[in-house]
């Protein structure tokens, strides 16, 4: 059987109003990240199961037994609160497992975390993504900072590689694509920091317990990974290798 991986989040809606002179109406979509790191991680022989933010909200695992059905749980672009506000306890005050601190005794145990950058990962947007509060924060290999961490840089900035011979950059060669923002973190003491951008962490690596975490600090989709990223001929290769290598 082929070994699964949990993705979470890289999702949203959106609501449009239009005004035409006296007149006004909404429209509103659904849209995902997907078409790119997907297709990577199938590509690399995992089974990719994916869970929208909406879904995840009540969803995702409320037990470790759950959790160690995969192999690796990635967090993409999802905001801590939709793990630790499930619906029953929003509206009825219902008592239920924090899964942020699942996730912790997840990788403790041997599990594998990604945890990819967005306006609501990290610790995101107007510090919505929070998780630098939550117990996912022991297990990550950078320290999340306590307010909005997003660094735009719509004129593109490039990853410099500082461990040329780390097995995520196998069969990995050239100037890599830029990027148009990433959320900004330090380097934990004893963690592996394999890439920057600007300095800061980009590809981080770290061993927790029995488990290993990675941070990749921009987007795996728009806006802040652009079509030269998402269509770069090195993107599956990168994703397979950054998820090979905290799979255990």
């Amino acid at each position: 059987m082929r070994k699964k991986v949990l993705f979470v989040g890289e999702s949203w809606s959106a609501t449009l109003m239009e005004v035409k002179g006296f007149n006004s109406f909404y429209s509103s979509k659904y849209e995902t990240g997907l078409g790119w790191i997907d297709k990577a991680i199938e590509k690399a022989g995992y089974e990719f199961v994916y869970m929208p933010n909406h879904i995840a909200n009540d969803q995702f695992p409320f037990t470790l037994e759950e959790l160690n059905e995969y192999s690796c749980i990635v967090l993409s672009d999802v905001g801590a609160d939709t793990l630790l506000i499930p619906s029953a306890t929003f509206g009825a005050s219902k008592i239920l497992p924090n899964r942020c601190q699942l996730i912790k005794e997840y990788v403790l145990g041997g599990g594998g975390l990604l945890m990819i950058g967005g306006y609501m990962t990290f610790n995101g947007v107007g510090g919505q993504g929070k998780w630098w509060a939550t117990p996912v924060q022991d297990v990550l290999p950078v320290q999340l900072l306590p307010y909005d961490d997003r660094m735009e840089h719509c004129e593109g900035v490039r990853a410099e590689v500082t461990l040329p011979d780390h097995p995520v950059f196998a069969e990995i060669e050239g100037e890599w694509p830029p990027v148009l923002g990433y959320n900004k973190s330090t380097i934990k003491p004893g963690s592996e920091l394999a890439a920057t951008v600007c300095g800061d962490p980009f590809i981080a690596f770290g061993s927790f317990g029995e488990g290993r975490s990675a941070v990749f600090s921009s987007d795996c989709s728009p806006h802040w990974a652009p079509p030269e990223f998402c269509n770069w001929k090195y993107y599956d290769v990168l994703f397979k290798n950054i998820i090979d290598y905290i799979v255990k």
